[in-house]
């Protein structure tokens, strides 16, 4: 592997929390947010085609992961400003801002908070809180409808965590594999790593709390989409999980919004088609192809 393709590993200490982050590759840079259940390492596929272009930081945000797992905290402002904190203790300067799924969700609160200290937004595979679909998915229906019943059930305090706890192997492969283009798509040793994470002390009860924390996050989205986003945004669905939604929705509370389908893709972008996920990105930032 070329050394610019290499990624380590670092740990800071910031103001709540004392954070994990994968760090690869030169250049400007890009953070990479990752989603629920997994950690950094979904991005793991992606980030070495985007190393010889740019700097490369993927955190584990609060509770996940290697990261400290506090009390409180897990509305996505609280998060963004985690990350932002981390941004700023790193020296990073104006960056390029991905997230996936909950991730997403941190990087628009991210974005809306300090719009002038991200130059280019991607929102993979999210349909963000206080939007509405998200909302509208919550309500159970027959038929085909992709009916999102774990986002209320992870919303209520205590009793998910006291029903998962123990089984958290059979749950999460039940996400990996109905939320997927291929079920095999997550390999056995990922999933073993996303399985102990979340059996490591306090990680069950913090990873809910992004759920318990929905509607306040929902209600601070609601404030964000009064002032539109001008920085370019790329918004995409996996071609089996939301497709087109994300951009449909984000167009609502930004002026550049681009989009498009992840083929061959359900919702884990990073795992089931990668190399097609850092295409789209090296493309949409800019970045001369010519000399991978």
């Amino acid at each position: 592997m070329n050394r610019e393709r290499e990624i380590s590993h670092h740990r800071v200490q910031l103001s709540d929390v004392r954070m994990h982050y994968m760090r690869a590759g030169a250049g400007e840079p890009v953070v990479l947010l990752h989603g629920w259940p997994q950690n950094s390492a979904s991005w793991k596929e992606v980030a070495p085609t985007l190393a010889p272009h740019y700097t490369i930081v993927a955190p584990d945000m609060r509770g996940f992961g290697f990261t400290s797992k506090p009390l409180e905290g897990y509305d996505c402002d609280t998060v963004a400003n985690d990350i932002y904190e981390l941004v700023q203790q790193l020296g990073l300067g104006p960056i390029r801002l991905v997230g996936h799924d909950w991730g997403a969700a941190v990087a628009y609160s991210y974005a809306a908070q300090h719009p002038d200290d991200v130059t280019a937004l991607v929102l993979f595979d999210m349909l963000l809180p206080g939007f509405g679909r998200m909302e509208e998915a919550m309500v159970p229906r027959g038929g085909d409808y992709l009916w999102l019943w774990h986002m209320g059930f992870q919303a209520v305090p205590d009793i998910p965590e006291a029903l998962i706890a123990g089984r958290e192997e059979m749950y999460l492969n039940h996400f990996f594999t109905t939320y997927s283009y291929d079920g095999d798509a997550v390999t056995p040793a990922r999933m073993q790593h996303y399985v102990e994470a979340m059996r490591a002390p306090g990680a069950l009860r913090a990873g809910l709390a992004y759920y318990t924390s929905y509607f306040e996050t929902a209600e601070q989205n609601k404030r964000h989409q009064q002032t539109k986003l001008t920085m370019p945004v790329l918004a995409m669905g996996g071609e089996a999980a939301l497709q087109d939604l994300p951009r449909t929705l984000i167009e609502t509370a930004a002026t550049d919004v681009r989009g498009g389908v992840i083929p061959r893709c359900g919702h884990w972008i990073g795992e089931e088609n990668p190399g097609f996920v850092a295409d789209a990105l090296l493309r949409f930032f800019g970045a001369d192809q010519t000399d991978q």
